[in-house]
């Protein structure tokens, strides 16, 4: 999705001296001698050039006296097909180039869809922007966005979201060319038109964010959708022009889930998804999930089993919010390189430098790299490692080059010594005197019951300006610990709408800094909620922000949150269990809770359901390989 956004603070790169020595060195090029290098023979240095360089996030890219290109949201990377064509091409969302990319008026420049090239995948040189005005069936003040790049039938064919079109609605645009970098001819129609959500006859729904893959046995298919609607995927023309409506399927549920991109492996089709919010600058909590499926219509089951498209909607997580400067990571795209290695190419935001101008305004999204690992058939990102922040190994981007990347394990926080003193089982009839109350519940919302807490879900919040929630806290302990919940909220099984009748942990400073994780009704879903709540902030900057974990569930769900502390920060991870047993790791917020902090526990968004809370325990943390 397009950002409807961040001040840029980076200086232009020389071009003057290093123009005038490549205009001497290719006058002279046929005078030059082979180099040489450090006195190596010319094998060894043939051996030195088949390793790839590093790089470091986020990808470079040149655009000359225009300076460098800062935003890349919904990046999409191909490789040149034509006969030595040793190039990559990236492209990127409708957007300014930088802060200063404006007209003689001083407004931004939105460039429709622009495009780079590389030959390392790590230096990039803008070429120019797709199209230079919109297609006449889509709307003169439309966007473009989130561009897939595929080679079918001899051409390029580039798909787009239009925003809106003449007809009403948004649907995907496609273009063809000989050239990975035009001139693009669109087809003067949209490859899927605009059309009702599934849940709703009148509507148009979010035809966003197109991707195509051709299986097996050639026939092509396109998949889209957004948070209104969902995603759906249908089979496409052979030219690649139109997709059949007859076709259609939906294969993860609405209002949780955008940016589809396919990969196939071993006989699988991986289908990465990017959910919550992109472009709440800082407090963006966008992160990336995976489904799987022997079919490209799905079911696409996570890792537990759960339907990317049932209520208590599934999805594994593969890249998120890992305690370092990247923020809001996402609407990612899948490849492998020249020497068998894959990786991803995504955006996010530096949550230190959020903005291409004015708070508030467009968020910077730059693309970002890194390779993807498989454990026991499921993705991961950089052994679990997530979005890197150091010098990287770079990809083989050219025949013949070897991969140096090597596989790194995280390891994570886990539960050590349980802390009696700051842990309840709730056996007893009255509840313990470390217990207190921010804003007392009626007295007949919470009692202790059957060994459980019972809370009834009030119609308040904790959110922002509204706190009006009880909140039950109590002390933590000093340094680093782990709080575990077990819960029960008896949200229906299906249906619409309960927004946002939620439970569960709050890691709690004040009403208005903490961080939350809930199981909460969402639209026609249920989701486990991990947010962060911090004031003050700057003019123009969120308060709140929020991801989301894996699968909820429907009886019981065990709920963790670490507290570790890195280079003075303090760093809070989310890990959700449907069993209690086996435990999937999620976001980490970063966050400054004060120096008495408590553990909280909440019931609210909405009345009419009743929470119990099993247990709270209180741990030391130990850092471990994950098995």
């Amino acid at each position: 999705m397009v950002d409807p956004v961040s001040p840029s603070r980076r200086s232009r790169a020389p071009a003057g001296a290093f123009a005038i020595l490549l205009i001497a060195l290719v006058g002279c090029q046929q005078e030059l001698p082979t180099p040489d290098l450090a006195g190596t023979s010319i094998e060894a240095q043939k051996a030195r050039d088949s390793r790839p360089g590093t790089y470091h996030n986020a990808l470079t890219i040149n655009a000359g006296p225009l300076g460098k290109v800062e935003t890349c949201a919904d990046p999409d990377i191909v490789r040149g097909q034509q006969p030595g064509d040793r190039h990559w091409y990236l492209y990127c969302t409708t957007d300014p180039l930088n802060a200063k990319d404006r007209d003689a008026n001083g407004n931004f420049n939105f460039r429709l869809i622009t495009m780079a090239k590389s030959t390392d995948l790590v230096n990039w040189t803008y070429v120019g922007d797709a199209f230079t005005q919109r297609p006449a069936w889509v709307r003169p003040d439309a966007g473009l966005w989130a561009p897939e790049v595929v080679y079918l039938n001899g051409k390029y064919h580039l798909y787009y979201t239009a925003s809106d079109t003449v007809a009403g609605g948004s649907a995907i645009g496609v273009a063809t060319s000989e050239s990975p970098t035009g001139p693009w001819v669109d087809s003067g129609g949209p490859a899927v038109e605009p059309h009702p959500a599934p849940c709703c006859a009148d509507s148009r729904r979010w035809t966003f964010d197109a991707d195509v893959i051709q299986d097996s046995s050639g026939q092509n298919w396109i998949y889209y959708g957004s948070y209104f609607g969902g995603i759906s995927v249908r089979q496409l023309s052979a030219d690649g022009l139109r997709s059949d409506p007859a076709t259609q399927k939906e294969v993860a549920s609405a209002n949780r889930y955008e940016g589809s991109n396919i990969f196939v492996k071993d006989g699988w089709y991986y289908l990465f998804v990017s959910a919550t919010d992109c472009c709440r600058g800082p407090l963006a909590g966008y992160s990336v999930f995976v489904g799987r499926s022997l079919t490209p219509e799905g079911p696409f089951l996570d890792r537990d089993g759960v339907d990317l498209n049932a209520t208590y909607v599934g999805g594994t997580p593969v890249l998120t919010m890992n305690g370092n400067r990247w923020v809001g990571l996402g609407h990612n795209a899948v490849f492998t390189d020249a020497a068998g290695q894959d990786w991803t190419v995504y955006h996010a935001i530096d949550r230190r430098d959020p903005y291409l101008a004015e708070p508030g305004g467009l968020n910077k999204r730059p693309a970002l790299l890194d390779p993807v690992d498989w454990e026991g058939g499921w993705p991961t990102v950089r052994g679990g490692l997530g979005a890197s922040d150091e010098v990287m190994p770079a990809p083989a981007s050219q025949p013949g080059q070897r991969s140096t990347y090597r596989v790194a394990k995280e390891k994570v926080a886990e539960p050590s010594k349980l802390l009696t003193a700051y842990s309840d089982e709730f056996n007893g009839t009255v509840l313990d005197k470390a217990w207190t109350w921010v804003r007392p519940p009626a007295p007949a919302a919470a009692s202790l019951e059957g060994g459980a807490l019972r809370f009834d879900t009030q119609a308040a919040d904790l959110f922002e300006d509204s706190n009006n929630a009880s909140v039950l806290t109590r002390p933590v302990p000093q340094g680093d610990y782990l709080v575990e919940v077990k819960l029960s909220i008896n949200l229906p099984d299906s249906g619409c709408c309960f927004n946002f009748s939620q439970a569960g942990l709050v890691m709690y400073g004040d009403d208005d800094n903490f961080v939350k994780l809930t199981q909460a009704s969402i639209w026609e879903t249920r989701q486990i909620e991990f947010g962060k709540e911090q004031a003050p902030v700057p003019p123009g900057f969120p308060r709140y922000g929020n991801t989301v974990l894996s699968a909820a569930a429907p009886n019981a769900i065990w709920l963790r949150i670490a507290k570790t502390t890195d280079n003075g920060e303090e760093l809070y991870t989310a890990s959700t269990s449907r069993d209690g047993t086996t435990w999937t790791r999620g976001s980490t917020w970063t966050h400054q809770l004060g120096s008495n902090p408590r553990v909280g526990l909440v019931s609210m968004g909405g009345a009419g359901f009743t929470a119990r809370f099993d247990y709270v325990r209180v741990y030391n943390v130990k850092q471990k390989f994950p098995k």
